[in-house]
């Protein structure tokens, strides 16, 4: 089995148009979204820029693709289909790995499954069945792409208007602390997916995770070898200090930006080619994305990150 796979990063895309609106939906923070997505998102996240960004992705030819949430917009039926239909597009559930974001998980709408649509998406292959308790909660779930073990947190809960916060609670932190110590003792490259940034002060309190504070103690005390999130709209790198040496912690723009809004960067994704050595793991993370008119993918950045 090879020690080196690329793994592909893509978040916040935010699919439209935003279809099947009813009465039955409406409350008041599905409104107030509403209102926001006519006013500017559907302006600006766009099909025809995601799909320059995945048929870009596709040509490097990713061992596997990481989504990190927010496929969607106000969590209505037809959103969650749509999305399904985007995924078998995207790759094969075996290929493609997904965590919900806060968009996902917007607000309940009785008797609809939801993000269950995406089920198979969401669940961990035979290796990663193991590593967890019979009829354990869905998240977090692990697998096992060659060297790798993507070690999967659903952040994403209902919130009250004008609130984007996310939260792992008590169970998803210890079960990933337990996870976190199985998978460096087979020696694999643990790699976190989470929607939210997952450490203190990198989002205001309304989008913050809320309670980053013990999801850093987990990574303090257990490590990791890499953490990707979406969420904020934008690229973000910093090294979080744990007892052995550092975490990267990486997070990516939306990738359905066509238009500039709020000083968020046009559509771009992450490849992350990562090899397993005697040390832990060596990572080049390469950045790609929409030139400034939006007509083609060109290179953003590369860089060593560990």
């Amino acid at each position: 089995m090879t020690d080196t796979i690329t793994l592909a990063h893509l978040s916040d895309v935010h699919l439209s148009p935003v279809r099947g609106l009813g009465l039955r939906q409406l409350n008041v923070k599905r409104s107030l979204g509403y209102i926001n997505w006519q006013r500017s998102r559907r302006r600006v996240h766009l099909l025809t820029a995601l799909d320059l960004v995945v048929a870009d992705m596709k040509e490097y030819q990713p061992d596997h693709i990481a989504v990190t949430g927010d496929l969607i917009n106000l969590g209505l039926p037809a959103e969650y289909e749509v999305a399904r239909t985007w995924l078998e597009s995207l790759g094969d559930p075996r290929d493609v790995t997904v965590v919900p974001g806060n968009h996902d998980i917007y607000t309940n709408l009785r008797g609809d499954p939801g993000v269950a649509r995406w089920a198979e998406y969401m669940r961990a292959d035979a290796w990663g069945e193991q590593l967890v308790p019979e009829n354990a909660p869905p998240f977090p779930f692990v697998r096992r792409i060659g060297p790798v073990a993507l070690i999967c947190l659903n952040s994403a809960v209902e919130t009250p208007p004008f609130v984007a916060a996310g939260e792992l609670g008590a169970p998803q932190l210890a079960a990933l602390a337990s996870l976190l110590e199985q998978t460096e003792r087979e020696g694999l490259v643990r790699v976190v997916l989470i929607h939210h940034p997952p450490l203190p002060d990198l989002a205001p309190p309304r989008r913050a995770l809320r309670d980053a504070v013990k999801l850093a103690r987990v990574l303090e005390e257990n490590g990791a070898e890499l953490v990707l999130h979406g969420h904020n709209h934008r690229d973000h790198h910093l090294d979080f200090a744990w007892a052995r040496g550092r975490i990267p912690v990486i997070g990516i723009a939306s990738g359905s930006m066509g238009r500039v809004h709020k000083h968020e960067p046009l559509g771009r994704y992450n490849l992350l080619r990562i090899t397993r050595t005697s040390s832990g793991a060596q990572i080049e993370c390469t950045t790609r994305g929409l030139d400034p008119t939006a007509a083609f993918i060109e290179h953003v950045d590369h860089k060593l990150i560990s």
